[in-house]
């Protein structure tokens, strides 16, 4: 499910006694505050809170229910500490049963609630911020598709260019003849490069359109050398949120992610 219509799905929710813990935790291995693993302290300080407010309250239901989801989700973060992300939000209920739990890429601030519904502020921010949106990555041997939110990659697809010429591995140096545009006997070859590729970024560019609709992508940017860049995003049906003029080449995803979104 997406996060938008998980976010919907949150917002609707609502029980008559309090009922949901909502959980924000700062688990960035960046950050001075979360050195050795610090994020461990502040879960079980925090839950530990609520828990010593429902024990004076005296609601024995609701500490059982409390309890119960208490240790899931310490148990939830502790499975995952290895893939710890910047941040972990989790909402969890158990009658009606809750869970939704997101690691993402982006700054958390740790906070706990027990309320009555899902506390979503912090993270309709986040969705705003870095919304479930399609990055675009072209060359000249392939369309790298990220599928993202939060500042996450959720999904990635590479699609292969292949020429239609035989002799693409023979010739080392087409693409430099491509990009400088030379004359001389590699013209016609490089014509019929250039057609092929026009017609594979045609071809992609009604994939990234169904991907959209389909994924709910809320923004579409590309992202490459100039030529390719600028060449792609002329055939997409609607105009792309973003289209930044930057060879990302083998970069990982994380650092795609933040300077698109830098760029906007």
């Amino acid at each position: 499910m997406r996060i938008s219509e998980e976010l919907k799905k949150l917002k609707a929710f609502h029980c008559d006694d309090r009922c949901v813990l909502s959980v924000y935790l700062n688990t960035n291995p960046a950050d001075p505050d979360q050195q050795q693993a610090a994020w461990r302290i502040h879960l079980k300080s925090g839950l530990k809170r609520i828990d010593e407010y429902l024990v004076a309250s005296g609601d024995e239901k609701e500490l059982t229910a409390f309890r119960s989801l208490k240790d899931r989700v310490m148990k939830e973060i502790e499975d995952k500490q290895n893939d710890l992300a910047k941040g972990a939000i989790i909402f969890a209920a158990a009658d009606p049963e809750i869970w939704s739990v997101h690691y993402v890429q982006v700054a958390v601030k740790t906070s706990f609630h027990w309320e009555n519904q899902a506390m979503t502020n912090e993270l309709e921010y986040m969705l705003q911020a870095y919304p479930e949106a399609g990055i675009i990555l072209p060359s000249y041997s392939n369309v790298r598709i990220l599928d993202t939110a939060m500042g996450r990659v959720h999904d990635e697809t590479v699609y292969e260019f292949d020429s239609g010429l035989d002799v693409w591995k023979e010739q080392k140096d087409i693409k430099s003849s491509i990009q400088r545009g030379v004359g001389g006997h590699t013209d016609g070859f490089d014509l019929r490069l250039k057609e092929n590729l026009d017609r594979f970024y045609k071809d992609m560019g009604a994939v990234v359109g169904n991907m959209k609709k389909k994924r709910g992508w809320k923004e579409v940017h590309v992202a490459g050398e100039a030529e390719l860049a600028k060449s792609f995003s002329s055939i997409l049906r609607e105009k792309p949120e973003s289209c930044i003029h930057k060879n990302f080449g083998k970069s990982n995803n994380n650092h795609v992610i933040q300077k698109i979104f830098e760029s906007r």
